[in-house]
C-alpha cells in the first residue's frame, strides 16, 4: 500500500527559522536525477516490463524491488511511481523548518484537491473503484482508505455527503445544487479548487520579492491557469456561468472581464493572445484556433507553469521556488511515465504516446 505524505506540523522540526538554502540545495540535487527527454523517448519504445526494469536502474530501484514480488507490468510501475513520489515529498517536509515547512505542507495539500476531484469524476462516469484508485495521487493528507471508501459510495451526492467535515465539505454542499441543475461536474470541481487556492492567497498581499511574495505570485499564476481552463471549457455554454466559478486571486483576468469573454470563444482566444500568457502560449493558441481541441492547449498550460517555476527559482533561489519547481517536475515525470506505460498497454503507437506526454 502506498503511503500518504505526512503533512503534520507538530514536531520539533517546525521550530526555528526557515532553512531555504539547505532545502533548495537538496531539492536541486534530486531534480537533477529526474528522467530527461531522451529517457522518455527510450521508454515509449519499451514494453511495460522493460520500463519497470529501466526504472529499477534509477531512483525508483527501492520501490521496484520492494513491490516487484506483488505486482508486475503497469500496476508495478504505477505503485512504484506514487510510492516514490510520496517518499520524496515526505523528505522535503521533514527537511524544512519554520514557515517553509508550513508552506510546503500547505502546497502539498493540492493533491487532496486532486484526489477529491478524481473520486467525483470517477463516480460520475461509473468507473470502478479499482479504476478510480489507479488515478489517485497519494501525496496529500486524505488517506487512500478514506478515498477508496468514497469511491465505493456510488453517487456524486453520497460522495459530497461523505466529505462533510473536511475542508472541502461546505463548498461542495453548496455546489451540489448547481451540479443537480446543470448535470456537469464543473461546479463541484471548481468548489474544490476554490477552497484550496483561495484559502492560501487570502489576506494582504506580501511584498513580491519576499519569500512569501514569491510563493503567493506562483499560486496566483496557478489560479490564472485554472480560470483560463474553466473559461475555455465553458465558452459558448448556456448552462455554465463562468463568473459563478471564478477563483479569486489571479492577475490575468478579472471576474467580469472573463464572464464577458466566455460568451464568445473567438474573443476569449484573442484576449489570451494579448494577455501576459500570450507569448508563451502562442503556438498552443494557434493550434486551438485551428482545431478547437483543448488537449494541446492544456499541455501548454502545464509547460507554462513549469517554466514559470523554473524562472522563479533562478530569480529567487532562497525561497520556496526550488521546492515548487521540483514538485511540478516530479509530478510531470510520474504522469509521463504512467502515460507511457498505459499507452503501451493499450496498444497505442509511439507517435500517439508522444503526443500525450509533456517533454
Amino acid at each position: 500500500m502506498v503511503k500518504n505524505v505526512d503533512l503534520s506540523l507538530d514536531t520539533g522540526l517546525n521550530t526555528g527559522s526557515s532553512n531555504y538554502e539547505y532545502v533548495g540545495a537538496r531539492v536541486r540535487a534530486r531534480k537533477a536525477k529526474l528522467f530527461d527527454d531522451d529517457d522518455y523517448r527510450k521508454m515509449v519504445r519499451m514494453s511495460p516490463n522493460e520500463i519497470a526494469r529501466f526504472m529499477e536502474e534509477s531512483e525508483y530501484s527501492k520501490e521496484i524491488n520492494r513491490l516487484g514480488a506483488r505486482h508486475e507490468g503497469v500496476d508495478l510501475i504505477e505503485y512504484a511511481l506514487y510510492d516514490n513520489m510520496a517518499r520524496h515529498f515526505s523528505d522535503i517536509v521533514s527537511w524544512s523548518n519554520g514557515s517553509l515547512r508550513k508552506t510546503v505542507a500547505d502546497y502539498l495539500r493540492k493533491y487532496d484537491a486532486w484526489n477529491v476531484k478524481t473520486v467525483l469524476r470517477g463516480v460520475f462516469t461509473d468507473a470502478t473503484v479499482e479504476e478510480i484508485h489507479g488515478d489517485l495521487i497519494p501525496a496529500g493528507e486524505l488517506d487512500e482508505e478514506f478515498l477508496d471508501d468514497l469511491a465505493e459510495l456510488g453517487s456524486v451526492e453520497k460522495v459530497v455527503e461523505g466529505l462533510e467535515g473536511t475542508v472541502f465539505g461546505e463548498a461542495l454542499e453548496e455546489a451540489l445544487r448547481d451540479f443537480n441543475d446543470t448535470g456537469v461536474l464543473l461546479p463541484l470541481e471548481n468548489a474544490v479548487d476554490r477552497t484550496f487556492y483561495e484559502g492560501l492567497v487570502k489576506g494582504e498581499r506580501p511584498a513580491p520579492e519576499s519569500p512569501e511574495g514569491v510563493y503567493t505570485n506562483f499560486l496566483r499564476s496557478e489560479i490564472d491557469v485554472l480560470n483560463v481552463r474553466n473559461a475555455l471549457r465553458a465558452a459558448g455554454s448556456e448552462q455554465v456561468d463562468v463568473g459563478e466559478y471564478f477563483i479569486e486571486g489571479g492577475d490575468l483576468f478579472k471576474k467580469d472581464e472573463l464572464r464577458r469573454l466566455v460568451g464568445n470563444r473567438e474573443e476569449l482566444v484573442n484576449a489570451l493572445r494579448e494577455s501576459g500568457f500570450g507569448d508563451s502560449l502562442a503556438d498552443a493558441i494557434d493550434a486551438l484556433e485551428d482545431t478547437g481541441s483543448l488537449v494541446e492547449f492544456d499541455r501548454a498550460l502545464d509547460k507554462l507553469l513549469m517554466q514559470f517555476a523554473g524562472t522563479m527559482t533562478n530569480r529567487h533561489p532562497n525561497s520556496v521556488a526550488p521546492v515548487i519547481s521540483y514538485i511540478l517536475s516530479k509530478e510531470r515525470e510520474v504522469q509521463n511515465i504512467r502515460g507511457i506505460a498505459r499507452g503501451k498497454e493499450a496498444g497505442l503507437s509511439v507517435e500517439e504516446i508522444e503526443e500525450e506526454i509533456v517533454i
